[in-house]
């Protein structure tokens, strides 16, 4: 009997844990709903405050709720491209932000594009004669672009600068599989098709080698006329030639290096940046020294939702890689983006339509999957406009096909049609450990394929037969769309990328211009007049627990500090053994 009752106790104790443990999770839940959905009442007069705490996007990955509660800790946080730039020309014209505030501590990056867009949006606010600034420990790459947009750039006096560039090395298994006796089958059409390269090479190729040095040179050029005509005065190509020089001339210190060469304005920590912002925005009437009245990003668009004057054009987002099924947002999972599409069609209100990419492609029979939905529209003789955003490669250019109009930036990476394979078998794996396979078959074909005994020379055969009947196909569906023959299309083709500024000289693009630019082309192709449209997105339910989710899980980064030039070259570590 005693027993009886220790255990009754103890399932009494689970049971008042277990309800308390729920409406703890039912409170914090409520307060992150009520968080994630602000209202008109949440902007307040004072500074616009941009915190990137992670990468900004064109299409947000979905946030599995298990999957964050299980691991333990936050995903990297994600910000639709689209968004940031709205929030950021709104201020340009809102009377009750005084200055925009780019917070990029733990900034991780966006493609260059997308901060071309970014910093155009920031251009407009200083055109409205209110000031920008930036905060960061350290600064990279795209922080920097993004920064250089400002009226005034701080360093931590711990931190720092360091532009590398774009380029560097990636990992290549041929070496590793051949000692682990793994047989990789490739199949492949494309001398420039590098993709296949890590498992087949110890090395790049002269090939890969010479696609990249193309796209990479633009782009570092681009790069650098952007950071010129933003700040005149920054010493960035000296820095670059001789970044050892200038950081041991400012006796190791990045910040300062940074600041004499005019990359930065002023060294400062957090709170004496705050007490800078609070001067032009109002100081917090409650809070930590430091702190400044403003109105966060989500605050913001939650206040001002996108305006809905005139007829819709529908605006489709092929993000991420192309897989089949109904995989996404974040992934462009071929189903669910023609499910979109067709949904979107039935609506007689949809006057054109905008396909926005950016993927470096995928699954040839998803990729065709939304070609097809693309084309029905066309079919109806509504216009169809592309815009290519960071990249729109191999997949990416194949749904591009079926439009009216291409439309890319000069930092477009697109291109890269061809078509390959790759397929490991394990026979000399198995047979090093005394594993063997054997059996009856009654044609060349039997028990394949198997990657347990290897491939037959027919089954090879028959699948680089594929690869290049797929191959062909994809020059002519480029070839009919671009009005040129598929020998033409092939002698720009073969697997390598371009540029968006030579893709248009090759005929791959029709004109270069943003998204913004690709709605005014798809209304003026529908005879629709400035001002009598708008764009409507095609998008994906929300899980409801996962929007939930995602302010607890923004909370949950900002517990970490701001990552020096150390904390930044670990984290890539850490992204690399992922």
């Amino acid at each position: 009997m005693n027993f009886v009752r220790k255990a009754w106790k103890i399932l009494v104790a689970i049971k008042d844990g277990l309800v308390l443990a729920f409406m703890l999770l039912f409170f914090v839940l409520l307060f992150a709903a009520l968080s994630a959905r602000p209202t008109g009442g949440f902007v307040r007069d004072g500074a616009l405050l941009v915190e990137l705490d992670g990468t900004v996007v064109e299409e947000p990955a979905a946030v599995d709720p298990f999957a964050v509660l299980t691991s333990g800790q936050a995903p990297i946080q994600e910000y639709r491209a689209a968004d940031v730039i709205r929030a950021i020309e709104g201020a340009a014209t809102d009377d009750r932000i005084k200055a925009v505030v780019l917070d990029l501590d733990r900034f991780m990056g966006a493609g260059q594009t997308t901060l071309t867009r970014m910093g155009e949006a920031l251009d407009k606010v200083r055109k409205a004669k209110k000031p920008v600034l930036a905060y960061a420990t350290g600064y990279g790459d795209d922080g920097y672009q993004l920064a250089a947009h400002a009226d005034e750039i701080w360093v931590n006096p711990l931190g720092g600068l360091l532009v590398a560039g774009p380029g560097g090395n990636r990992l290549y298994y041929r070496g590793l599989l051949d000692q682990l006796d793994v047989t990789v089958n490739i199949y492949k059409v494309g001398t420039f098709k590098s993709a296949v390269e890590p498992y087949s090479r110890n090395d790049q190729s002269p090939e890969a080698k010479q696609a990249l040095e193309g796209v990479y040179g633009p782009l570092w050029e681009s790069y650098r006329a952007e950071v010129a005509k933003a700040r005149p005065k920054a010493k960035l190509d000296a820095m670059i030639a001789d970044p050892v020089g200038a950081v041991q001339a400012a006796k190791g210190d990045l910040a300062l290096a940074a600041k004499q060469a005019g990359l930065v304005d002023t060294i400062g920590d957090r709170v004496a940046f705050g007490k800078r912002v609070a001067k032009i925005a109002g100081e917090e009437d409650y809070g930590l020294p430091g702190n400044f009245k403003h109105t966060p990003l989500n605050a913001w668009l939650g206040a001002n939702a996108p305006e809905q004057n005139g007829d819709p054009i529908a605006v489709v987002t092929i993000a991420g890689e192309i897989v089949d099924g109904v995989a996404g947002p974040g992934m462009a999972g071929g189903t669910r983006i023609a499910g979109l599409l067709d949904e979107a069609l039935q609506d007689d209100d949809i006057k054109a339509l905008v396909v926005r990419v950016d993927s470096p492609g995928g699954s040839v029979t998803a990729s065709e999957e939304i070609r097809l939905a693309i084309q029905r529209y066309r079919d109806k003789k509504i216009p169809v406009v592309v815009s290519m955003g960071n990249l729109a490669a191999s997949g990416g250019y194949w749904v591009s096909t079926a439009s009216d109009h291409i439309m890319a930036d000069p930092n477009t990476i697109t291109g890269s049609i061809g078509i390959f394979a790759v397929v490991p078998t394990f026979e000399k794996a198995l047979a090093k450990w005394g594993v063997n396979s054997d059996g009856v078959r009654t044609t060349s074909l039997s028990g394949q394929p198997d990657l347990a005994a290897g491939f037959t020379p027919e089954v090879n055969a028959i699948l680089q037969a594929n690869i290049e009947a797929g191959y062909t196909r994809f020059l002519n569906v480029v070839a009919k769309a671009r009005g040129k023959t598929p020998e033409q299309i092939d002698t720009i083709g073969q697997g390598r990328i371009w540029d968006g500024g030579t893709a248009r000289q090759l005929g791959l693009v029709d004109s270069l211009g943003d998204l913004d630019d690709a709605l005014a082309e798809a209304a003026k192709r529908a005879k629709l007049g400035e001002g009598d449209y708008h764009a409507r997105y095609l998008t994906s339910p929300v899980d409801p627990f996962a929007a939930l989710l995602t302010p607890m899980v923004r909370m949950q980064a900002r517990e970490t500090g701001g990552q020096d030039m150390f904390a930044r070259v670990a984290a890539g570590q850490q992204t690399l053994l992922g």
